[in-house]
């Protein structure tokens, strides 16, 4: 015997009404603690929604489109009693439906059998393939790890019409198979708009081409950055700041941090010196409002930071940065980005930001324009520091320069504001004690 037992969303946050993107399971599959099930997606991020223990899908009470919140049930799974091993099946039904809700993986590979053996004798269709009913397409049978599969490589399971293997389940075989069947087919010609312009293009005419998918959080941050960039007026500041005072003091903190397990790096100094600016100059912490005449000054002082993810770029939060010292700053950091790279991050802490910093310090480069983080009004950007010859009027001092790239929105903010946005910022850098006053 087992029992069945409904799977609610778990607290997400303070989102609400997520829309689904994605059942990543099928009724009848066997699932373990932590598949996941489904995909929702916010604004700002894709989650999974993973299994909370061992079973067997029996009933979907969802579908793609529609939108959940904190306790919505999502699906009904049997959980297998201590004594259903010693139960023998007894699914004899022609209906494909006795096939797709086993409810212990003994019954699913003894109904398989006993299946197997009746179409067989019947030549009846086989259950898993995909089939419609009126305008419904059941889902095809396979597990979540080739569903996952499937989606990372823009491959639609219902377009395999029958998997390798027992009752036709998809397998990883036949994903992979079907990508190259797609791959070896011919070209196809061009294609012109009205005005004659080629917009697609065969280009393996020329050599070996390979095509990937964009994972979901690449094609959110795609939207984003193309509306920021189309809607917003870019300027970008540059300005070269020199932290060898405050690399030093770093320095110098470091070991007494690290007893806390935390170590400094000069990012929750930037942040830490962005607050006071942003307190000198409200406009820089500030959304145009939905009618342009107004603006919005917001009081509190909340700074995103780019976090480079396997799945794509993020843009956690750090809250009330000005109640916080330097030092819990730099832990939270090291926290929020450990888990923004593990997929652990929370939607909630995805969201308020009034200011985005985006380093590039850890890699390399001089200079660059960072596209603002819309509906923010500026963003700034770090580049790799290093040590140059800087004049003291009377000799060549070695020092560590930190180039900074300030992009701002032109119709709130103006040249001459951003400069003294950024000379304040250097200042403040350049004296970490300015810091504290």
């Amino acid at each position: 015997m087992s029992k069945s037992t409904q799977v609610v969303i778990p607290d997400i946050g303070d989102f609400s009404n997520v829309a689904i993107i994605d059942l990543l399971v099928s009724t009848g599959d066997v699932v373990e603690t932590n598949d996941p099930l489904v995909t929702l997606e916010s604004d700002k991020a894709a989650m999974d929604i993973p299994a909370p223990f061992p079973g067997v899908v029996s009933q979907i009470q969802v579908k793609v489109g529609d939108r959940v919140s904190k306790g919505t049930s999502i699906l009904l799974m049997e959980q297998p009693s201590a004594d259903a091993k010693s139960e023998p099946a007894n699914k004899t039904s022609h209906d494909p439906q006795s096939i797709d809700s086993p409810t212990t993986k003994s019954e699913l590979q003894s109904t398989n059998k006993h299946q197997k053996n009746t179409l067989n004798e019947t030549n009846d269709r086989p259950a898993f393939h995909s089939e419609s009913v009126g305008t419904q397409t059941r889902p095809p049978h396979a597990s979540p790890s080739v569903r996952k599969l499937a989606r990372e490589l823009g491959v639609n399971l219902l377009d395999i019409k029958v998997g390798s293997g027992k009752n036709n389940r998809i397998l990883t075989d036949d994903v992979q198979q079907f990508v190259k069947n797609e791959l070896s087919k011919p070209p196809r010609a061009p294609q012109t708009d009205q005005s004659g312009q080629m917009i697609d293009t065969d280009y393996s005419q020329w050599g070996d081409i390979e095509k990937i998918s964009l994972t979901r959080i690449q094609k959110v941050a795609a939207s984003h950055v193309t509306r920021s960039w189309t809607s917003i007026p870019h300027v970008t500041h540059h300005e070269e700041i020199d932290i060898t005072a405050l690399d030093d003091f770093r320095k110098s903190m470091n070991n007494e941090i690290a007893t806390q397990g935390t170590r400094l790096t000069i990012l929750p100094f930037v942040m830490k010196a962005v607050c006071t600016a942003l307190i000198k100059f409200p406009r820089f912490n500030s959304t145009l409002a939905n009618d342009p005449k107004e603006l919005i000054l917001k009081k509190y002082f909340h700074v995103g930071f780019a976090v480079d993810t396997e799945k794509g770029l993020m843009v956690p939060v750090i809250k009330d940065i000005d109640k916080k010292g330097v030092a819990e700053i730099a832990r939270e950091l090291a926290d929020i980005s450990k888990r923004a790279r593990s997929g652990r991050i929370r939607p909630e802490e995805l969201q308020g930001g009034c200011f985005t910093i985006s380093s590039l310090g850890g890699i390399g480069g001089e200079a660059f324009t960072p596209i603002i983080n819309i509906p923010e009004v500026a963003i700034l950007g770090l580049s790799k520091a290093k040590i140059k010859p800087i004049w003291t009027n009377t000799e060549f001092k070695p020092r560590l320069i930190l180039p900074t790239d300030l992009s701002y929105d032109h119709r709130v903010i103006d040249g001459a504001s951003a400069a003294r946005f950024l000379t304040f910022l250097q200042k403040q850098l350049e004296d970490v004690r300015r810091i504290l006053l």
